[in-house]
């Protein structure tokens, strides 16, 4: 099987795919302090043929790189340094790109067609979008759900910090409900109006994909979505390791004791 690994600013996401399907999906925090006796509970009696990982935290990817191979005896290979994302890069300074963008990119255009625009609810909120020839052509990038709410909390004197949660009502009654009201409904207006934009400029037939941590909480409001795909980013990770290394036949097929 493939290990598939996201790393984010909050979350690690980890997906162990078979014949590229996913059979199983885990999560760690990125503050986690006991990362390997997680890593060898989680993936106890797994059988692992490879890894690959993309990251937006420098530092995490060098240390889940050094307790990934101390686990399965691999050299887990690297999105943007061993292996590059199959997908033109028309944005001013390339390398300015998060690889996981480029990875969400590729995965939907070719899971889902093109043009498109891919929505990720995560720490930040990314736009990115692809032309109707799957080339990468750029986007945006919000504070996140979480950062606006707690930004709120830390920039005024009397608003509490508070968890990230569905409002119980549109028009807030209580400080509690009309912060989760404004952050959601305000996304939400958000998200729909620059959808729209982007879809005017590439073509109002384009799909819009979202995928991310929050998007469990903020898809079921946004009416431009199309297609939820939680998966997105691993399922990309696949996709790219199928289309480098599927051919040679190599296998090491460890297992974790």
């Amino acid at each position: 099987m493939l290990l598939a690994v996201d790393i984010g600013n909050t979350n690690i996401s980890f997906g162990l795919f078979k014949g590229g399907r996913l059979v199983r999906r885990f999560d760690l925090s990125s503050q986690a302090k006991n990362k390997q006796a997680l890593l060898r509970k989680k993936l106890s009696g797994a059988r692992v043929d490879d890894a690959v990982i993309c990251s937006v935290v420098p530092a995490l990817t060098v240390e889940l790189r050094r307790l990934l191979s101390r686990l399965l005896h691999i050299k887990p290979h690297i999105i943007g340094r061993d292996i590059k994302v199959p997908i033109k890069n028309l944005y001013r300074k390339p390398m300015q790109v998060g690889q996981d963008r480029l990875v969400n990119a590729y995965a939907a255009s070719k899971l889902y067609g093109a043009p498109l625009v891919v929505i990720d609810f995560g720490t930040a909120v990314t736009f990115d979008v692809v032309s109707k020839n799957r080339e990468y052509l750029g986007g945006m990038i919000l504070p996140g759900l979480g950062i606006s709410l707690d930004a709120l909390a830390q920039r005024t004197a009397l608003l509490p910090k508070i968890k990230l949660a569905n409002p119980s009502e549109f028009i807030g009654r209580d400080t509690k409900n009309s912060m989760l009201s404004g952050i959601v409904y305000g996304f939400t207006a958000l998200t729909d109006d620059l959808a729209g934009r982007i879809k005017g400029k590439i073509g109002r037939d384009s799909k819009v994909i979202a995928t991310g941590g929050n998007i469990s909480l903020i898809g079921r409001y946004c009416r431009s979505i199309n297609k939820i795909d939680k998966n997105l980013t691993l399922r990309g990770l696949s996709l790219i390791y199928q289309s480098k290394f599927v051919l040679t036949g190599l296998r090491a097929r460890i297992k974790i004791s």
